[in-house]
């Protein structure tokens, strides 16, 4: 399988559907979006969105988010998900690095993600493409109007 990765520019039909696909699998709290919602997400000076195709067809994404702080510049990859349809083939390895090697240009000194204990396979790209688990406490705040 050849997999091709690009930055999303231009919010499509294709696109659309393509997110309708991956994000069920991604999260099962995921909303769906449609064409504006993904236009926005592209829109913000701070987001990535990385596609992987294989012929021609959207079969994963990731969100590589980098940004300026005091200490430097950081960069967070967020919502990684392949199709389950493409099994794994090496698209989430290539799109993680195609994250990393753009974090690099930009001058990020760190890249950080974080996955589910449950996901094993996951954990296990991301080891591989040479990250290391730290020992850290994540802690998160949810307004009670966004809570499900």
């Amino acid at each position: 399988m050849t997999v091709a990765i690009e930055q999303l520019t231009d919010v499509t039909d294709d696109v659309v559907d393509a997110f309708a696909t991956l994000l069920p699998q991604l999260s099962a709290s995921a909303k769906p979006l449609d064409a504006a919602a993904i236009r926005a997400v592209v829109a913000s000076p701070a987001v990535t969105v990385l596609l992987a195709r294989s012929d021609h067809t959207i079969i994963g994404a990731l969100s590589l988010v980098i940004f300026r702080i005091p200490t430097g510049v950081r960069a967070w990859i967020e919502d990684v998900v392949v199709d389950s349809a493409a099994g794994r083939k090496g698209v989430g390895t290539a799109l993680v690095r195609e994250a990393v090697d753009r974090a690099t240009q930009a001058g990020a000194r760190s890249v950080d993600l974080t996955t589910r204990p449950e996901r094993v396979a996951a954990g296990n790209l991301y080891e591989r493409a040479g990250f290391t688990q730290r020992d850290t406490r994540v802690y998160r705040y949810t307004p009670a109007s966004a809570a499900p």
